[in-house]
């Protein structure tokens, strides 16, 4: 899930790299899963995401994850915290970056 979050935020502009710069980026508050269907062993599995909360210093996150077939396997959240890499601590979102993220329901 991970993986597929940073491939969203590198797609809408922000790239680890431009956090890194910026000196202040996401880590994960908490994850839940559930499970739905199994995947197997050489299935191709896609994951959707998307971002349906913003609040000034966290977000959170969904996923669909499914199958080739395009049936649902599991579906997820994750709550992130937006935190300042040299004082690992939470800070305020910027502005830019919100605007960067289209929030779905």
């Amino acid at each position: 899930m991970q993986e597929a979050a940073i491939a969203h935020s590198t797609a809408l502009g922000w790239s680890p790299e431009k956090y890194i710069e910026m000196g202040a980026g996401w880590v994960v508050r908490s994850h839940k899963i559930t499970y739905l269907k199994p995947a197997f062993v050489g299935d191709e599995i896609v994951i959707k995401t998307w971002v349906t909360n913003i609040r000034p210093v966290t977000s959170l996150r969904r996923y669909r994850i499914l199958n080739a077939r395009g049936e649902t396997l599991a579906e997820a959240e994750t709550d992130w915290a937006f935190i300042n890499y040299e004082k690992q601590k939470p800070t305020r979102i910027p502005a830019e970056v919100i605007a960067s993220f289209p929030v779905v329901e």
